[in-house]
């Protein structure tokens, strides 16, 4: 499988130093290679009517950093140069390759793309500043505003969206009936596998930051939500009660990403239980994992 690394760090530089047609360059230039992805979950580069919604509007729903805050960005960017983060992209992918040939596993996809993007550390505050896209299989975007915290988790958070490309090549995804069950063990197995490439504190803050307490409370409280079906009824579960009001979702008593930490320990849990390895593990459905990790029982 080709690895295509797209060279965001001289977009930026080109995209900041520009005076004018800066949307018309971050459609055509930097996100005209996504194009097939963007149309897959409807976003078109440029929209039918002006401030309509399109690639621009829909970057910035994601937490990209505004394409004229080119001061903020600059600063970003210096960082993201400085720590070679395209190049960590590159070994990391490759890396993800390599495990997958040697699993017999494969991606539905004879290219790859990735994409490294500036994020709003503001709107990804809970995320501490990054945070990635990897459910399209053939692409990768993760958006990061470089932080020391969050630079060495890089690896870590490519590989998850890689899991995401490498699980829906085996399982479509279905956004009308997903089950909480369902997203549970696809975000599980994600940081699973990049913990088996990786390392368990390199993992996201969606997974690291809950006590002892907090992930038995959410466990009992997803325990009894498991067949709710419906993203954005199933969201309010696996994004917590902070992003639910944000989007006008249900709130449903959980703190910000339950969903992915019990998604992570009820992965875990079937993998020690059943003596399985996470490339085993990402051809089972979730109804198999769930049944058997023993976390509700």
């Amino acid at each position: 499988m080709k690895i295509v690394i797209e060279n965001t760090i001289e977009q930026y530089e080109k995209l900041f130093s520009m005076k004018e047609e800066k949307e018309n360059y971050f459609r055509y230039s930097m996100m005209a290679p996504f194009e097939k992805m963007w149309n897959t979950i409807n976003v078109p580069l440029k929209a039918n009517q002006p401030n309509g919604y399109d690639v621009i509007m829909a970057t910035k729903m994601l937490g990209y950093l505004d394409i004229t805050e080119t001061e903020m960005g600059k600063v970003a960017l210096e960082h993201l140069r400085e720590v070679q983060a395209l190049q960590t992209a590159y070994g990391t992918l490759n890396h993800c390759v390599e495990f997958i040939q040697e699993n017999k596993l494969k991606i539905t996809t004879d290219e790859l793309k990735f994409g490294m993007y500036i994020a709003d550390p503001k709107k990804l505050e809970l995320q501490k500043g990054y945070c990635g896209f990897g459910g399209i299989p053939g692409f990768i975007q993760v958006s990061i505003f470089p932080s020391s915290y969050n630079v060495p988790k890089i690896p870590a958070v490519i590989a998850h969206e890689f899991h995401h490309n490498l699980r829906f090549s085996y399982f479509d995804w279905d956004h009308g009936n997903v089950t909480v069950g369902d997203y549970l063990i696809i975000e599980g197995l994600a940081e699973s596998f990049a913990k088996e490439l990786y390392r368990e504190d390199l993992l996201g803050p969606w997974v690291t930051s809950f006590d002892k307490e907090d992930l038995e409370y959410s466990t009992e409280i997803i325990k009894d939500a498991l067949t709710v079906k419906g993203f954005a009824e199933v969201s309010s579960y696996m994004f917590g009660d902070t992003i639910a009001k944000e989007q006008g979702y249900q709130p449903v008593g959980l703190s910000p990403f339950a969903g992915y930490a019990v998604g992570y320990q009820a992965v875990q849990s079937f993998m020690k239980a059943n003596n399985v390895g996470i490339g085993e593990a990402t051809l089972l459905s979730a109804e198999e994992i769930l049944n058997n990790c023993g976390l509700f029982s």
